[in-house]
């Protein structure tokens, strides 16, 4: 399948980032892949983002929402609009290598069980540290970026199987797409993207790493904060809910506990901090939504493929 070239579409959802968006669209005009469109989502943004991509990129698709869907909806929207048969997305505070998407397709070509290839992200001012390498999901219910904040010596430039791709800079197949489903927008932002890369680990589908699609990331330039921490509290528990199958939520349900129990005692030893407060009123909300939770993981379940020890033996130790 060497001469296997699909369209490819790239997917970059925006909210108030004219300031970042030069860099990231100037590294996506860079790339050296055919056939490729660019497709800006603009969730209704307030600093005169549209009129930018209008003047100074005009090849791009621009996408203007009537609001602001969070970077789920703003995702979802770029990718129903998009006609590629491989999907890309990267955030607006990232720019990417030339060769970035000509290796995320290239993952996608032996393998048809692959729905989905994560990159490798470094940060923006210290290229030599990675971001993620991946997704990794832990038995204790936490997700993590693989190889997060180590400093970049190789250990990570083989490719690999993971549980998943950061939604910063990763590329899906329109086929798992179809047949998972896209973000859940009720997530709104964060850990959107561990939701879907669980919900196709339950269907069959394979992720894998692609260390040569490298990424630049400036952390938290579009958001962090008491917001981010809110969400995280919150969604961290949605997803372990819906989609931990019911035999590792037992089994596993001391470490469970444990880390939730962690999170909240580290939320309030700072509860002057106003991202402390948020993380304990998300870890709140998740609880006080348990009854429509417990209806979505019923859903989810009843279309799982694979057996619990098969998802198992992709979590990482706590």
């Amino acid at each position: 399948m060497s001469d296997w070239r699909p369209l490819a579409s790239i997917v970059v959802p925006t909210w108030n980032g004219a300031h970042l968006l030069p860099a990231c669209l100037a590294s996506l005009q860079a790339q050296t892949y055919y056939p490729r469109e660019i497709i800006v989502v603009d969730g209704a943004s307030t600093d005169g983002t549209a009129a930018l991509v209008r003047a100074r990129f005009p090849e791009v698709r621009l996408l203007v929402l009537d609001r602001n869907r969070g970077f789920a909806g703003n995702a979802n929207a770029g990718i129903r609009a998009a006609r590629g048969a491989i999907i890309a997305l990267l955030n607006n505070d990232a720019a990417a290598e030339p060769g970035w998407l000509a290796a995320l397709v290239a993952g996608f070509a032996d393998d048809p069980r692959v729905g989905q290839c994560a990159s490798k992200v470094l940060l923006w001012d210290r290229r030599d540290v990675l971001n993620s390498a991946g997704d990794l999901y832990r038995r204790d219910g936490t997700p993590a970026n693989r190889g997060a904040w180590e400093v970049d010596r190789g250990q990570y430039d083989a490719p690999a199987e993971v549980f998943g791709g950061s939604g910063c800079a990763v590329a899906y197949r329109r086929a798992m797409l179809d047949d998972v489903g896209l973000f859940d927008e009720r997530l709104w932002m964060y850990c959107e993207d561990v939701d879907l890369s669980f919900r196709a680990q339950l269907r069959g589908w394979r992720c894998r790493y692609v260390p040569t699609a490298r990424v630049y990331h400036r952390l938290s330039a579009t958001g962090g904060g008491p917001l981010a921490s809110y969400y995280c509290g919150r969604n961290f528990l949605y997803v372990l809910l819906r989609n931990l199958p019911a035999p590792l939520l037992w089994r596993y349900a001391p470490a469970i506990l444990r880390a939730q129990g962690r999170i909240a005692l580290e939320a309030l030893r700072h509860w002057r901090g106003a991202a402390a407060r948020a993380r304990l009123r998300g870890q709140l909300a998740a609880l006080c939504g348990l009854p429509a939770v417990l209806a979505q993981r019923r859903a989810i379940q009843a279309r799982r493929r694979v057996d619990s020890d098969t998802i198992a033996r992709l979590l990482a130790p706590a």
